[in-house]
């Protein structure tokens, strides 16, 4: 009991600071990828891992840590550009800054009953200040001391700590990009004289004899726990029987993707809805990799998750990762639905996607929706009388991921082929909450690539 009132009295009369540097449970999750000039080792801490390990409630601050650990294996040094992991990366004073401890925030938040309550109390408020200031103190020096440095990895030796970027759950896109640097201005004008004489042979000088620094790139796709993704109800190993499954040529594929049903239904195949307006080739990984960095995954439908949809919609709030309404293809709803918001719930785009029988270049085939919430209405074809309603123009939304990508550099080629067939806006067809639209009829088809890439080949419908 005298324990438990010292900790109470310590708590209240005092501030303390106790991170723990000893966790490792993040390593379990771990993935590592071998290049030619470096090893890369990333880690993404959950909530729960950063409170220990930081010592302060870093997620309610919107702060994820990412741990990075890279060995040069090459003859020069390497840097780390951290803007490659996120470009609203935080420095780690800025990260400790919004953690810090404030006597003010915490009196506020008892509003008027701090008069009644705290305010005997202030005759200890000296003592508050001065371990929260020494806690603080500690905190940005833990902060800094564990961060990543930015600066030159010489050749054979081995770099590690934490980049501190915008919180992200479910899958956590981490892009690392590695620079060769060089040891003088003279080697940098060497460099750049050899840039030259490559573009104009005629400009060539003696000097000008030294190779562009090199450069390497890794993108790791990382699960956070943290979110109930609906994909995760799904097996995907098993979801299509092995013995269902058929290889296809270009001439193949694109006759079985054209024979693919032309729109989405309700669970009982009834009524058609949004169509099926795009295809994507590529394992989960690849398809998770290239879209999650700029993409929220959605949530399963549940208690919680409704009544967090519910204060969204009535604050007219975000909620990234809301669950997406089922639609249905080969019997079955959506097998993975991603989203991208915007200022609020109500304008969001949509992408469903199932997975097929097919498979091409050994990367399974996906078909799926996509389209444009651009504000709610009232319906009584939905059990809470209202729904959202999607952009008209569906053949936007399609090409926006289209666009989208391209602009990630993750599409190897791209194309269309024939889908739903074409409706015009004088005589629209409906979807299943009544919402028209009209398209071209096409479908996208697009080739995922695992690493960044310039396209092969993109063609405009």
């Amino acid at each position: 009991m005298a324990l438990s009132l010292k900790s109470v009295c310590r708590r209240l009369f005092t501030t303390t600071y106790a991170p723990d540097p000893t966790l490792r449970t993040f390593l379990d999750r771990a993935q590592t990828q071998r290049g030619e000039l470096a090893e890369v080792t990333v880690a993404v801490l959950d909530a729960r891992e950063s409170e220990q390990f930081f010592g302060v409630h870093v997620a309610r601050r919107g702060i994820q840590p990412v741990y990075l650990r890279i060995a040069n294996r090459s003859a020069q040094s390497l840097r780390l550009q951290p803007v490659s992991i996120d470009p609203n990366y935080y420095t780690p004073l800025e990260a400790a800054g919004v953690n810090h401890f404030s006597i003010a925030k915490r009196l506020s938040a008892f509003g008027v009953l701090a008069i009644w309550f705290l305010v005997p109390l202030l005759v200890f408020a000296p003592l508050k200040l001065i371990t929260a200031y020494r806690a603080n103190r500690r905190m940005s020096e833990f902060f800094r001391a564990h961060a990543f440095h930015l600066r030159p990895i010489p050749p054979g030796e081995l770099a590690e700590g934490f980049v501190f970027t915008p919180l992200d759950a479910g899958t956590k896109v981490v892009h690392v990009r590695l620079q060769a640097t060089g040891e003088s201005l003279d080697e940098m004008i060497r460099t750049a004289q050899a840039a030259a004489a490559k573009r104009d042979p005629a400009a060539r000088s003696p000097e000008s004899t030294a190779a562009a620094p090199a450069s390497a790139e890794f993108v790791f796709s990382i699960p956070v726990p943290g979110i109930a993704a609906d994909y995760l109800r799904r097996d995907f190993e098993t979801l299509i029987p092995p013995g269902a499954l058929v290889s296809c040529n270009v001439r193949t594929l694109v006759e079985r993707v054209c024979a693919m049903p032309a729109a989405t239904t309700n669970a009982k195949d009834a009524r058609p809805g949004d169509p099926a307006n795009l295809v994507v080739i590529g394992d989960f990984d690849r398809l998770m990799s290239g879209f999650a960095a700029r993409w929220d995954e959605s949530e399963t439908i549940s208690l919680a998750t409704c009544w967090k949809t519910v204060r969204a919609f009535l604050l007219g709030s975000d909620y990234r990762y809301s669950p997406v309404s089922p639609l249905h293809l080969f019997g079955r709803s959506q097998d993975v639905a991603l989203q991208r918001t915007r200022r609020s719930i109500n304008e969001r785009l949509h992408l469903r996607l199932w997975l097929t029988p097919l498979v091409f270049r050994g990367q399974p085939v996906w078909v799926g929706q996509v389209s444009r919430d651009i504000g709610v209405r009232f319906t009584t074809r939905a059990w809470n009388l209202t729904t959202h309603r999607i952009d008209p123009d569906v053949d936007e939304a399609r090409d926006y991921v289209l666009e989208d990508l391209l602009q990630a550099g993750r599409i190897e080629a791209a194309g269309y082929v024939d889908g739903v067939g074409p409706c015009d806006r004088a005589s629209p067809r409906h979807n299943l909450t009544g919402d028209p639209y009209f398209t071209d009829g096409k479908r996208a088809v697009i080739l995922l690539s695992s690493m960044r890439t310039t396209p092969l080949f993109v063609a405009w419908s």
